[in-house]
């Protein structure tokens, strides 16, 4: 069977009229960016609507970018799901990606492209953890280590190469998934400038002329369909090792003005993009409810011995568990009508339970603790705040963490965990890989040791009234008795 690539599945007739090339650096080469954004660019440029090229470069080593480059940048998007109780299913070859770049290998061959006046857009995806602060020394001859610091040298490249023009700003698309995610990259990035002793002149350009918009994305992308591929592969005519599923629902939100809108016109190919001048409303109900329900119950679901969202969806006791944090623990405090709120929970879940997609429970637990940071804990203040005391079912939650990132530092330097399957990697940062590891070292004290340590959760949890205690607990009846049985437990409570 044929490979997929250009002389095997060539590129269709442009449409006539067609605009201008827009260039669109991509940093995230991940799943989740090329079944979004590209998948969406793609069908906005067979409308004819836009011209984008996109360059896709991993933000860390150990991308994708050979198998990328080997299939001409095409891969396919396999659409799955239920939509009014009927079956959707689509597929689509992606076509706008002319290739990867890794910049640690190749970072001249990226800043080239940071040269490109053509060049106008920055998509990123670097996960929640990507877009934070790391003292960093200005070294040009290497290629930074921080995302931030990333995006300070290629501006700072294409500011020196074509003069500080207002036209040559960029336009920057953060759908990692923090608050203000735009305006918080610009504020990290000007930081570095000043780190860097940048001149006064470019830190204006930076301002004045750049664009860091702020971003809500939504849809459900599990990934490679590893057990269904071969059938699939057959399907299709051709083997495709960057193949991605997701579901048919799609959203992004993006804070931003009209003329702005024009230039990235993917609402007008009937996506469903919203541009608006507040997203807050919309994050808050995505970020909770959607993002918050992965994260609180995904690790309990893979610490109890499942795989998948799926068998999650079909297990009773995870199933009931889930519908008690989201509708008693975090739907109250989403600041929508309680109509609208109850009924995006329903859909939510209507969508985890979406029987086409294969969605791995250990893909969602990367950088978990970033994750429950920024989607699960404000929930938790809310109830504290409403209730005294700290929510039981997000408690647990909590606990199922602490037990996931029970791991120890193995030969290779990896950080590796245990079940009663065997065992199973912890992606996440270094330093937090090393604060549990050495908070496990004493398990006695580490649910209050964990909770106290600021650097994970931006607070001190131990203030929270009765969570140390609850987790504490937790912990115990899961070391005691397992983690499905201290969850049943927890549930006739």
């Amino acid at each position: 069977m044929s490979a997929l690539n250009r002389s095997t599945q060539p590129d269709p007739p442009p449409p006539s009229g067609q605009p201008p090339r827009v260039g669109v650096l991509q940093i995230g080469d991940g799943n989740f960016l090329r079944a979004f954004a590209d998948w969406m660019i793609d069908v906005t440029n067979a409308a004819g609507l836009i011209n984008a090229s996109i360059v896709i470069a991993p933000p860390r080593s150990a991308g994708m970018v050979e198998r990328l480059n080997a299939q001409d940048g095409l891969f396919t998007v396999l659409v799955r799901g239920v939509q009014a109780g009927e079956p959707v299913t689509s597929r689509r070859i992606v076509r706008c990606v002319s290739g990867g770049i890794d910049p640690r290998q190749s970072p001249e061959a990226l800043l080239n492209h940071a040269r490109d006046p053509q060049t106008r857009f920055v998509i990123s995806n670097t996960t929640e953890a990507g877009i934070t602060y790391a003292e960093q020394p200005h070294t040009p001859d290497q290629w930074p280590r921080g995302f931030p610091a990333q995006v300070t040298a290629l501006l700072w490249e294409r500011f020196t190469t074509l003069g500080g023009r207002s036209e040559t700003g960029l336009v920057f698309l953060p759908t990692e998934l923090i608050e203000a995610n735009g305006t918080t990259l610009r504020d990290i990035v000007l930081r570095h400038a000043a780190d860097w002793e940048l001149p006064q002149n470019f830190r204006d350009w930076v301002t004045r002329h750049n664009h860091f918009l702020n971003t809500l994305v939504d849809r459900i992308v599990p990934g490679y369909p590893a057990t269904e591929a071969e059938t699939l592969f057959a399907q299709f005519g051709y083997a495709d090792s960057l193949l991605v599923a997701a579901e048919p629902f799609h959203l992004w939100v993006i804070e931003g003005p009209e003329n702005m809108a024009n230039e990235f016109p993917l609402h007008k190919a009937g996506l469903n993009v919203i541009w608006t001048a507040d997203l807050k409303p919309y994050r808050a109900s995505k970020v909770r409810i959607l993002n918050g329900a992965h994260t609180a119950s995904v690790l309990a679901a893979f610490g109890g011995g499942l795989d998948t969202v799926g068998e999650m969806m079909n297990d009773p006791l995870l199933g009931n568990f889930l519908r008690r944090v989201v509708f008693d623990e975090i739907v109250p405090f989403v600041p929508l009508p309680d109509a609208e709120r109850r009924a995006y929970a329903e859909s939510v879940l209507e969508r985890f339970a979406n029987p086409y997609i294969r969605h791995e429970l250990l893909s969602i637990a990367l950088n978990s603790v970033s994750k429950w940071k920024v989607r699960v804990l404000p929930s938790v203040l809310d109830y504290a705040r409403a209730h005294g005391k700290a929510p039981a079912g997000l408690a647990f939650s909590l606990a199922a963490l602490l037990w996931f990132y029970r791991g120890q530092f193995d030969a290779a330097g990896e950080f590796v965990g245990q079940r009663a399957t065997g065992p199973y990697p912890i992606r996440d940062d270094q330093t937090v890989l090393d604060i549990f590891d050495a908070a496990w070292r004493d398990p006695v004290n580490v649910a209050p040791a964990l909770l106290a340590n600021a650097r994970l959760w931006g607070t001190d949890l131990t203030t929270v009234p009765e969570l140390t205690a609850q987790v504490g607990d937790a912990l115990d009846q899961i070391a005691t008795l397992g983690l499905m049985p201290a969850l049943a437990d927890l549930l006739t409570h």
